[in-house]
């Protein structure tokens, strides 16, 4: 072991720190939770005419929960969210799918985005919120 002239310190003593702070911080990463795996992604039109229908739809999946339903909200005017759709449930591993046929009644901008719920059971009443889509805008001219 050596030892510096002024000091009398060992100069291993340094490295042997280094190695065990880098021991720790992996042994710390490896106990970290892991992230669940899943997204959602919507379509629809950029743009309508006024008295035509549309289809707006969404695909999603989430490892998270056994079970997955995603359904689909719109809004006008920068109003509430309102529920258009919901699709089927599926099971873990599968995507859950929604479409509707929307007809735009009138002009002006319509939002929409697609909500993925996680259930415990395919007749779970009480569904979480696992992910929620950017919206996507469509303008009725």
């Amino acid at each position: 072991m050596t030892r510096t002239k002024k000091t009398g310190v060992r100069a291993r003593g340094g490295r042997v720190a280094v190695i065990g702070a880098l021991g720790l911080a992996s042994v710390a990463l490896a106990a970290a939770p892991a992230f669940a795996k899943g997204g959602a992604k919507i379509t629809a039109p950029h743009s309508a005419q006024a008295g035509k229908t549309f289809t707006v739809s969404a695909h999603g999946d989430d490892d998270a929960s056994s079970y997955l339903r995603i359904c689909l909200e719109n809004r006008s005017g920068g109003k509430a969210w309102h529920q258009v759709t919901c699709g089927a449930v599926a099971e873990r591993g599968t995507e859950a799918k929604a479409a509707a046929r929307v007809k735009a009644a009138h002009r002006g901008t319509q939002q929409y985005r697609a909500v993925v719920y996680g259930l415990l059971s395919p007749g779970d009443r009480h569904p979480v919120r696992q992910r929620t889509t950017a919206p996507v805008t469509v303008n009725v001219r």
